[in-house]
C-alpha cells in the first residue's frame, strides 16, 4: 500500500483523499506493477534542500522522484522509491494553470510515479508526456 506523509505545516489538506488516490492509481498504472512508494509532500524550504543536494540546483521544484534502488539481498523488495512534493510550489502552480489544489496534487504524484517507474520527459522524446496525459483520463485528473 502506498503511503502519504505530510511534513509540511504551511498549507492544510485531507490526507485520505491523496491516500485514496495513490491506492487507485497503483491499481490501474500497469507500469506500478504492484510495487508502493511514499509521497512526502514538504515545504519549499526543505524541496530546495533537496534539490539541491540532489540535483545541484538551488531552488525549490514541485516534485522529485528518488527511485528504490535493490541491491542483491532486495530481491523481493516491492517498494519503488520515495517521491517528495512541494505544496507551496504545488500551490502556485494550482493558481497559474486556473487549477484546484487537489487536482495539481494528483498530476504530481502521477508524474513523480512515472519517474519512479523509469519515465525521463527530459530524455524520451514526449513518451513520458503522452503516458501522463493518457493516464490523466483513466485516473481523472484533467
Amino acid at each position: 500500500m502506498p503511503e502519504i506523509i505530510n511534513n509540511q505545516r504551511k498549507i492544510k489538506i485531507n490526507k485520505g483523499v491523496f491516500q485514496t488516490f495513490a491506492e487507485i492509481g497503483l491499481e490501474k498504472i500497469s507500469e506500478t506493477e504492484g510495487k508502493d512508494f511514499t509521497v512526502a509532500f514538504v515545504s519549499d524550504r526543505k524541496m530546495r534542500e533537496f534539490n539541491k543536494t540532489f540535483r545541484g540546483k538551488n531552488l525549490t521544484t514541485d516534485v522529485l522522484s528518488f527511485p528504490f534502488e535493490a541491491n542483491e539481498f532486495d530481491v523481493e523488495n516491492n517498494n519503488l522509491g520515495d517521491i517528495a512534493i512541494s505544496l507551496e510550489q504545488a500551490e502556485r502552480q494550482a493558481a497559474e494553470n486556473n487549477l484546484d489544489l487537489d487536482t495539481e496534487i494528483k498530476q504530481l504524484i502521477l508524474h513523480g510515479v512515472l519517474h519512479l517507474c523509469g519515465y525521463d520527459h527530459e530524455t524520451d522524446s514526449g513518451e513520458m508526456n503522452r503516458r501522463e496525459l493518457e493516464l490523466r483520463e483513466v485516473l481523472k485528473i484533467n
